[in-house]
């Protein structure tokens, strides 16, 4: 017996208790100046922003609205830059590089505009954000990072020093951490919901269990087919990010999904808490596993995900995995139960950096690498923008570069499978050297 289960709600997230979403009419179009495909974060502020520039848009997903990722995620909510300047430089050079890091501010405080625009009540709060160095060396890079952001952005950050980290978590775990203190941390499917009551305020259709199965080319723009009908339209937005499908596969051998999984605690006694995380911040780590952890919005429970597979594994394994990971870090956690334990795909571009963009007449915005919370919403609204023809869709994410790799020669990531245990391989290694210094 699981002993350390609860009343487990396999595969069904956290955030989905007690948020339903509004309802909607659920119809789908015949007609539309601008289709957006995929009613996540992006797909919705696409949408947000294409109408509000004056164009008729609608909105269809495969599946619910938000059912993906938007819903899933661990409510983590930053701009900073995913990859340190040098490496950015190195790859696009030194201009792209700053620019990259300049557009920082200015996504964090669109997705904040948005939130108090539509009067979104998601539970922002500013927690700040540390990432928890796991070896000396990575704390080393991120005292090189700190200078790096303070020098070629707005951003606020601080480095904490190992001595100094008890005021953050108690654990022996980490080297030192570097802290982002604008950042904050949100309820996801709030934050989904109120979005999608804005579309729906600004009478943007929007169709659920409506993938397209089909999209055509014709003279003035496409038509798809969908299972409610046959949609022309003069533009199509593309938002499906770790759950592109077959249709599109240009764009999947681009972004391929990348599972990611978290598991909640019973409600825990709230000196326990502070006990383990003073701090109160988001949470994250360097190792393999990135691991990301922090309370829920209510300051009940630990919520802890990572990387338990870089394929689909069931529930119950993968909250046995982040559970062992958890109890290395607090063992205080030994005889707390697990409630709720689910997954959801972030999507991966081979360069680690999102991607705005046009191709074959398709606007898309993806890629978003595990940062998606804030840059989907604002990278949406860019794309939403640039396929309306209105100003204000510029941005540096249009100059990243959307290579695929020939370890990726299909549209479905076969390469996952070796990834993943090259990957075990490389956590049991780092742990063996953690262990040793």
């Amino acid at each position: 017996m699981l002993t350390w289960f609860g009343d487990i709600k396999p595969g069904h997230p956290y955030w989905w208790d007690g948020a339903d979403m509004p309802g909607f009419p659920d119809t789908a179009p015949l007609r539309t100046d601008i289709l957006v495909i995929g009613a996540g974060y992006t797909g919705l502020s696409a949408a947000i922003a294409a109408h509000d520039a004056g164009a008729d848009v609608a909105v269809v997903d495969a599946a619910l609205p938000g059912n993906g990722a938007s819903t899933r995620n661990g409510g983590m909510f930053g701009a900073h830059p995913r990859l340190g300047w040098k490496v950015l430089a190195d790859t696009y050079g030194e201009v792209m590089a700053d620019a990259v890091f300049a557009e920082a501010t200015p996504a964090m405080q669109f997705a904040k505009e948005l939130i108090k625009k539509e009067k979104i009540q998601c539970n922002l709060y500013q927690t700040g954000r540390i990432q928890l160095a796991y070896t000396a060396a990575q704390f080393d890079a991120q005292k090189q990072l700190a200078v790096q952001v303070a020098a070629k952005s707005d951003v606020q950050v601080h480095i904490v020093e190992r001595a100094d980290l008890e005021r953050e978590i108690n654990t022996e775990t980490y080297f030192g951490g570097i802290v982002f203190p604008e950042h904050c941390g949100i309820h996801p499917r709030k934050f989904h919901n109120g979005l999608l009551a804005a579309a729906l305020a600004r009478d943007i259709l929007v169709a659920a269990h409506c993938p397209v199965t089909k999209l055509v080319y014709i003279p003035g723009g496409y038509r798809a087919t969908t299972p409610k009908g046959i949609i022309s339209c003069e533009k199509v937005i593309l938002a499906t990010n770790g759950y592109t499908p077959d249709i599109f596969r240009w764009f999947q051998r681009r972004v391929f999904p990348l599972p990611s999984y978290i598991i909640a605690t019973e409600p825990l006694d709230p000196k326990l808490i502070d006990h383990l995380a003073p701090g109160r911040r988001m949470m994250v780590e360097t190792r393999a596993r990135h691991s990301y952890f922090r309370i829920s919005p209510d300051g009940s429970r630990i919520l802890f995900g990572g990387r338990s597979s870089m394929l689909n594994i069931d529930p119950v394994t993968a909250a046995k995995r982040l559970r062992q990971t958890m109890l290395e870090i607090w063992p205080d956690l030994s005889d707390v139960r697990i409630t709720h334990s689910w997954t959801g795909n972030t999507g991966y571009s081979f360069s680690g950096m999102p991607r705005v963009g046009e191709q074959d007449g398709l606007h898309y915005a993806m890629g978003f690498s595990g940062s998606g919370t804030v840059m989907a919403p604002y990278l949406g609204a860019k794309a939403g923008l640039r396929a309306a023809g209105a100003p204000g869709g510029e941005t540096a994410y249009s100059d990243t570069g959307f290579k695929t790799s020939w370890l990726h020669p299909t549209s479905h990531p076969h390469f996952l499978k070796a990834a993943d245990i090259w990957y075990r391989t490389r956590v049991d290694h780092q742990d063996r050297h953690a262990r040793r210094r």
